[in-house]
């Protein structure tokens, strides 16, 4: 099993679970990015996390190719 099915499998029971307990999926997805930012922490640098998490956030939009995909 590879670590994205790993960490699919727990995302989607955790926004399941939370859904049954009347919470939202932000809660859960804040909360969880918070613990993965603590768990980068343990061994990264905090530049390195920091841009880790820039990298993500600038290619998010679904709809937009990453810099380096050439057309």
């Amino acid at each position: 099993m590879s670590a994205t099915e790993i960490a699919t499998r727990h995302f989607t029971s955790a926004i399941s679970e939370a859904e049954a307990a009347g919470q939202g999926a932000d809660g859960v997805c804040r909360a969880l990015l918070g613990l993965i930012v603590s768990k980068y922490l343990e061994t990264r640098a905090v530049s390195d996390v920091q841009s880790e998490l820039r990298f993500v956030a600038d290619n998010c939009d679904p709809d937009t190719d990453f810099m380096f995909m050439r057309p």
